[in-house]
């Protein structure tokens, strides 16, 4: 188990449905990073930007965007995730993707989709949540709407860190900072947000505003308005173990079942 988990996210302003343009970036900003991060968190549909037109960008999971996933986690040794369009079984979904350094990968589908753009209409909902083991850390996923639903993402299975990547608009950009640390002070998890910048083809604007936050809802690293960089910080396992077994908050929490 690693008690030190470095974790960075990259806020892009999102070039529209241009996979290989986005993946430049990204490999460009990878290689600057200092080789002793282990986490990379990248955006939502980070190779596309937001759309309600998947035949246009989707792949296979074997195809382009996945294994330069692959090839970069193996190349630096470290942990690629980022959501993609994914076309599977004659269906699309929003698909979070999660690259261990020997390459394997683990996969969540988005579960809450956004009926207000249509995401509903185009795109296969997920059924089910995972928790992925990363170093000895227990690692939640979620994309962008789930946020707004917290027994979606209750701290029922000991996850140390919940992540959320996100395409979310300037317009609501206060609900997002107010629900990440509302997520990570409930949960009592550290808590990484990686939304992306700029304006999209449909005229919408992103202003970015990712944040790490701490088990007690504190910010550790942010960027400013619509900036594009990198959010980084060292989190601490036994340090958030220490806190969450002398407060004891999780242990109170409610019993329940979803039922789909």
């Amino acid at each position: 188990m690693k008690n030190e988990l470095k974790v960075a996210g990259i806020q892009a302003d999102l070039a529209w449905e241009n996979p290989k343009e986005n993946i430049t970036f990204f490999e460009e900003k990878i290689n600057t990073l200092n080789k002793d991060i282990d986490l990379i968190v990248l955006p939502e549909m980070f190779t596309s930007g937001f759309t309600m037109q998947p035949e246009n960008v989707a792949e296979p999971m074997n195809g382009f965007s996945v294994s330069w996933m692959q090839e970069m986690a193996q190349k630096h040794q470290i942990a690629i995730c980022g959501s993609l369009v994914i076309t599977e079984n004659d269906k699309f979904y929003n698909r979070f993707i999660f690259v261990h350094p020997n390459k394997e990968l683990e996969t969540y589908n988005k579960r809450h989709s956004f009926t207000l753009a249509g995401e509903n209409k185009v795109y296969t909902s997920g059924v089910e949540r995972i928790i992925i083991n990363y170093k000895g850390w227990r690692i939640c996923p979620l994309i962008c709407y789930d946020l707004r639903f917290p027994v979606w993402a209750r701290n029922t299975d000991n996850y140390d860190l919940l992540i959320f990547m996100a395409n979310w608009p300037v317009a609501r950009i206060k609900a997002w900072e107010t629900l990440l640390k509302a997520r990570a002070i409930e949960n009592m998890s550290y808590v990484v947000g990686v939304n992306r910048a700029g304006k999209d083809a449909n005229n919408y604007e992103y202003s970015g505003n990712s944040l790490i936050i701490d088990f007690l809802g504190e910010e550790l690293s942010s960027l400013n308005y619509n900036e594009i960089g990198i959010v980084s910080s060292i989190i601490y396992k036994e340090k958030q173990d220490i806190v969450r077994n002398k407060l004891g908050f999780l242990n109170d929490k409610d019993s329940f079942s979803i039922n789909y």
